[in-house]
């Protein structure tokens, strides 16, 4: 129960952050530079929960074996899917693009879950994950309509 509740919880966090950082991104009247303020200050407040409850070192050795791409490529879709979410949060609204950009979590976590891209584990697709999916899609044409 307690990991559901932290995934519930960081699901609030992102929508929280996202109301915030597109308050920003309208100010600067650049989405990019909200999500460079964002990263920095990402950078900031992690490096402070590291000097607090962090491990106390890692191998020199372990950072070796870490494939170059992967210290660059997840910030280069961090930033283009907060880009993507504070451009269109003014025109669309919150409600509706948090939902649109939740389906689209949902539906690439199947994919990529059935063929265990990204070196995740393989989950396959049942008909229970497909009603899941339908009451999703049902729930934001709810959420979307007037």
């Amino acid at each position: 129960m307690l990991l559901y509740t932290l995934a519930f919880m960081g699901g609030v966090f992102l929508a929280v952050q996202a109301g915030f950082n597109t308050q920003l991104s309208t100010f600067l009247k650049q989405p990019v530079l909200a999500v460079i303020s964002t990263s920095v200050a990402s950078a900031f407040f992690g490096s402070i929960l590291i000097i607090f409850i962090g491990k106390s070192s890692l191998p020199l050795s372990a950072l070796r074996e870490i494939p170059i791409h992967l210290w660059f490529i997840g910030g280069l879709f961090s930033m283009a899917g907060i880009s993507l979410y504070f451009y269109t949060i003014p025109q669309l609204g919150i409600a509706r693009m948090i939902t649109l950009g939740l389906f689209g979590q949902i539906i690439f976590s199947l994919i990529a879950g059935k063929f265990g891209w990204l070196n995740l584990p393989v989950e396959p697709i049942t008909f229970r994950r497909i009603a899941g999916v339908a009451a999703m899609l049902l729930g934001i044409l709810l959420i979307n309509t007037k």
